[in-house]
């Protein structure tokens, strides 16, 4: 399913959300597609499960063959599973973590990725697209070592990676959060989670001091539902900045020999 987040005419911004639902053991992951004025990046493209489909998928608002940028917020399979795939039949250019940009190659087979993997700089970097610019904004920690979450300021979209993530069914029908009261019903399809793969309540803080700063419209995360309109992102963003997480979860009790 193809779900637009924005379009004034010359700035799209596309989600696929359902393109693994043949396998109950894959996790639901969502793509997300921008094109500005005639040039096309490409968002988390996921794993090889989703490749055909986010082909078709996006066939009908961008050739996929003109992909400028393959945009990749950490290195786990589910993000860029398929980079092999993608380097063999475009010409686009991977941004990814430096830390990551060393290691995502091994996903691929002969020399398709040489001179085409960017590595982000840990405080971020601007990327032109179009008229216009996607931001690679710092999330480290959120999972990843090496973690970015990716900003459409025209569109006023944060993709936000695994933060605000939520497991929801294949069969779910993919609909926006929009009051605090649909937030917090949400609230027990995220929680663990956000306990589990955020490292510690510290980092939070320090990213939604970050967050408050923008002009952010949407948060647009990998997996699950979406928050949309600024009572939502702000019920999101009071919810995970108290969020007890990671480790500061941990005891000596999570660090003892198997019996």
């Amino acid at each position: 399913m193809s779900i637009e987040l924005y379009n004034d005419g010359e700035h799209v911004c596309m989600m696929f959300s359902d393109l693994v639902d043949d396998n109950a053991a894959a996790v639901q992951a969502n793509q997300f597609l921008i094109v500005s004025n005639g040039e096309g990046a490409l968002i988390d493209p996921s794993g090889n499960m989703t490749y055909n489909g986010l082909i078709v998928g996006m066939g009908q608002y961008f050739p996929y063959k003109r992909l400028k940028y393959l945009l990749a917020s950490h290195q786990d399979p589910d993000i860029v599973g398929s980079l092999n795939k993608w380097m063999m039949s475009t010409d686009a250019d991977l941004y990814v973590s430096s830390l990551w940009s060393r290691f995502v190659p091994h996903f691929c087979t002969g020399d398709k990725t040489s001179g085409r993997i960017v590595g982000i700089p840990d405080k971020g970097m601007r990327i032109p697209l179009g008229k216009d610019e996607i931001v690679a904004v710092p999330a480290h920690f959120l999972h990843a070592e090496g973690n970015f979450q990716f900003y459409d300021p025209r569109a006023r979209i944060l993709f936000s990676g695994d933060m605000g993530a939520s497991i929801v069914p294949h069969e779910a029908v993919p609909e926006p959060i929009v009051t605090p009261a649909e937030f917090r019903a949400h609230i027990p399809h995220m929680q663990g989670f956000h306990q589990r793969y955020m490292v510690s309540g510290k980092i939070c803080r320090y990213w939604v001091n970050m967050v408050r700063q923008m002009d952010v419209h949407a948060i647009v995360p990998q997996h699950g539902r979406w928050f949309q309109g600024k009572p939502a992102v702000g019920a999101f963003l009071d919810w995970i900045e108290t969020l007890d997480c990671g480790i500061d979860r941990f005891t000596q009790e999570n660090y003892v020999m198997p019996v």
